[in-house]
C-alpha cells in the first residue's frame, strides 16, 4: 500500500510527497487506520521503525479535517507529551513538514528557555503541542494552557514517561482532559509494571500493537560488545574513529563529567569532538546537534539524554563507551543507528566492573550479545603503548574542575 491510496486531504498528501514518504512502515501500516477511527492505541515498535509518523500523520489529518468543518478556533487539540527537550523539538520539525500546506499549526513546548515567546504564541493559537512535562504542567497551572479542548493526547516514549515520576501528575492532566478523548502510547520497549500502568489510563478497548517483540534491537543493525580496560577505551575509541573517516559516530557515556572527558581527550589526539548533556542549556545543546547533524563534527559524546526517540540522520556508529546502567536504554542508544531500511553498528565497550550490567543487558534482551574478540597484539597495537602521549591525567582533572567551576556559576546566576 502507498501513501496515496490513503484518502488523506490532497495538502496533507502534498506534505508527505515532498518529504518522500511513499509507501508506509509496519508500524505506520497498523497505526494510521486505528488512529483515523478515534482508537486508543498501546504501540511497541523497534527505534527507527517511522513511529513519529505513525501517530504525526493521521493526527495531522485529523485535526485539519476539524478545522476545515469549524466556524471559529477551539485551542489546543493535540498535546504530545516527550521526555526530553530534543524529541520534542524534532516532533515538531515532523507535524510541521507534514502539515506544510494546511492551516494546522503547531509548536514545542520546553523548558531551559523563555517562557514569555511561548506563551505569546499560545494565545495566537495553536492545534498542536509538543511539550516536556516540566514547562506543560506550569503553563497550565499559570492558566496559559487550556487543556480542556485537547482530545487527543500522545505519551512518547511512554515507558520513560511514565517512569520519570509523572505518573501522578499525567493522571491530574487527564482529569483537565475531555472524557471523549483519543489516548496513544509508543514507544520501543515497555515492561509489565508500565504496561498497567498505561493500561489504566487508555479504554478497556485499546487497541494494541506490538512488532518483533523478542528482539527490540533493529535486524539491520549489528551489535557487538568488546571487553578491555576502563582506563583503555579512549584508545579503542580513538581506532574507530580514525578506522572510520567521514562516519557519524555517535558515543554514549554515564555522566556529565565523562562527556567532557571524553571529548577532550579525543581533541587532544587530533579528533574534533562533541559533547552533549543536561547541564548544557537549550541554546547549546540545539547548536551541537545542529553541528552534528550537519556532518561539520562527527563525533557526538553523549549522555542518555540523547538516546531517547531522537533520529539524526546517517549515524552509521554507535559506541556503548559505558554500559547503560538500565538495561531498556541500550536498546534506545543502539537505535540511534539502522534507522529505517538503513545499515547500522553498535559496539560496546565493557570493563571487568561492567560484566554484571552487559548480563542484565543480554537478560533484557533475552539473547547474549556477540563479542569481538582481539588478540593480545591487536590490543596493544590499539594502546599506542609507544607513544603514549604520556597520559596527561593532571590535565584532565584541572578540565574536569574547571566545568564543575562553570556548573556552580552557571546555579548561582
Amino acid at each position: 500500500m502507498k501513501f496515496e491510496d490513503y484518502n488523506f486531504n490532497p495538502k496533507v498528501q502534498k506534505g508527505l510527497a515532498q518529504m518522500g514518504f511513499k509507501r508506509p512502515t509496519d508500524i505506520q501500516y497498523k497505526s494510521i487506520p486505528n488512529i483515523l477511527k478515534g482508537e486508543d492505541l498501546l504501540a511497541v515498535a523497534q527505534t527507527g521503525t517511522g513511529k513519529t509518523g505513525a501517530f504525526a500523520i493521521p493526527i495531522t489529518e485529523l485535526i485539519y479535517r476539524k478545522k476545515l468543518n469549524q466556524r471559529r478556533p477551539t485551542g489546543v487539540n493535540c498535546l504530545v507529551l516527550v521526555p526530553t527537550h530534543e524529541l520534542a523539538i524534532q516532533i515538531r520539525e515532523a507535524f510541521e513538514a507534514i502539515a506544510k500546506f494546511t492551516t494546522v499549526k503547531t509548536m514545542a513546548l520546553i523548558g531551559g528557555v523563555d517562557q514569555d515567546p511561548q506563551i505569546a504564541r499560545l494565545h495566537e493559537g495553536v492545534d498542536i503541542i509538543i511539550a516536556t512535562p516540566g514547562r506543560m504542567f506550569d503553563l497550565i497551572s499559570q492558566g496559559h494552557l487550556q487543556a480542556h479542548h485537547i482530545e487527543i493526547l500522545v505519551l512518547d516514549e511512554a515507558d520513560h514517561m511514565l517512569d520519570m515520576g509523572f505518573i501522578q501528575d499525567i493522571r491530574d492532566l487527564i482529569r483537565k482532559l475531555p472524557k471523549r478523548r483519543q489516548t496513544l502510547f509508543f514507544s520501543a520497549t515497555i515492561n509489565d509494571k508500565i504496561k498497567k500502568i498505561a493500561y489504566s489510563l487508555v479504554k478497556q478497548n485499546a487497541i494494541r500493537i506490538q512488532l518483533s517483540p523478542k528482539d527490540p534491537v533493529a535486524k539491520n543493525i549489528d551489535h557487538a560488545v568488546l571487553f578491555m580496560e576502563m582506563d583503555h577505551k579512549r584508545f579503542f575509541l580513538e581506532r574507530v574513529v580514525n578506522e572510520n573517516p567521514d562516519t557519524k559516530i555517535l558515543a554514549f557515556v554515564r555522566t556529565i563529567v565523562r562527556a567532557e572527558r571524553v571529548s577532550k581527550a579525543m581533541e587532544r589526539v587530533g579528533i574534533p569532538a562533541l559533547a552533549i548533556h543536561g547541564a548544557k542549556d537549550q541554546k547549546e545543546r540545539s547548536d551541537i546537534l545542529h553541528q552534528f547533524k550537519t556532518g561539520e563534527t562527527n563525533l557526538l559524546i553523549a549522555t542518555d539524554v540523547t538516546a531517547r526517540g531522537i533520529d539524526i540522520p546517517d549515524v552509521e556508529i554507535v559506541i556503548n563507551y559505558d554500559l547503560p546502567e538500565e538495561p531498556e536504554n541500550y536498546v534506545h542508544r543502539v537505535g540511534r543507528t539502522g534507522r529505517g531500511k538503513k545499515k547500522g553498528h553498535a559496539y560496546s565497550f565493557c570493563a571487568e566492573e561492567e560484566k554484571n550490567t552487559l548480563s542484565e543487558i543480554q537478560g533484557f534482551l533475552d539473547k547474549e550479545i556477540k563479542v569481538l574478540e582481539l588478540d593480545k597484539h591487536e590490543y596493544a597495537d590499539t594502546l599506542h603503548i609507544e607513544r603514549d602521549r604520556n597520559n596527561d591525567y593532571k590535565a584532565l582533572l584541572e578540565e574536569i574542575e574547571a566545568f564543575e567551576n562553570r556548573k556552580k556559576k552557571k546555579r548561582k546566576t
